[in-house]
């Protein structure tokens, strides 16, 4: 019976340290938090990036070419207008390395007959010094360029009803010749100054014409110009 009572008597002891010892040492261990992103930080700095003291690497303004979206809108129209010319020149058998005078699409030259209201007719060659755009009768005709109205009748020989501009375009002179109007239809006299882009009569067949179409001649610097690929080269 001392055998068993000392065998016990060691256990109860035993367990008795155990329950004692074991909430000590939990309280010594040290109690788990929420880990703060500055906490992280300061253990690895790498980690992390402080939206507020962040900057933006400076741009090298010499590295590239700002455009906006009208100079791109304008280069594109210019490429476009000069493979029209080389299209026009290319039918009509004319050379228009001289012919571009200001950027095509600029506004300083002008189609006499709103576009798409016209057909192309003949143009220069055999006596024929212009080209016969053939349009409805009433149809608007505009100063190709500004300038200063040389002539203006009811009946110059064969243009019929005729009006003739002396114009300044890219520092060179331009003569246009407009023929064949209605009668009574001009809209300016000799003298006058017109802008590009002027009404200044409406298609007719006066003169020495079989049907309605606006005679249209350009001369630079007294040399005759095919008016086609002139039109395509400067106003687009």
């Amino acid at each position: 019976m001392k055998p068993l009572r000392s065998i016990a008597i060691f256990g109860a002891v035993g367990a008795l340290v155990a329950a004692v010892a074991l909430p000590a040492y939990a309280a010594t261990k040290p109690a788990e938090s929420a880990t703060t992103i500055q906490q992280l930080a300061a253990v690895d700095a790498q980690s992390l990036v402080v939206a507020s003291a962040a900057t933006a690497a400076p741009l090298s303004r010499g590295t590239f070419t700002a455009t906006t979206p009208d100079e791109i809108a304008k280069k594109k129209a210019e490429e476009a207008a000069a493979a029209r010319a080389a299209s026009v020149a290319k039918t009509a058998g004319f050379d228009i390395g001289n012919y571009a005078l200001v950027a095509p699409g600029s506004g300083e030259v002008r189609y006499p007959l709103p576009q798409g209201s016209y057909t192309e007719g003949r143009t220069i060659g055999g006596g024929h010094n212009g080209v016969d755009m053939l349009a409805p009768q009433g149809t608007p005709i505009y100063a190709a360029a500004a300038g200063v109205v040389r002539a203006s009748a009811e009946s110059i020989g064969g243009y019929g009803v005729c009006v003739m501009i002396d114009s300044v375009v890219g520092g060179q002179r331009v003569q246009t010749t407009y023929g064949h109007m209605t009668y009574g239809s001009r809209q300016v006299q000799a003298g006058d100054t017109v802008a590009a882009g002027q009404l200044i009569g409406v298609v007719g067949s006066t003169g020495r014409s079989t049907a309605n179409h606006l005679h249209f001649e350009v001369w630079v610097n007294g040399g005759l110009m095919e008016p086609y690929s002139w039109l395509a080269a400067n106003a687009g």
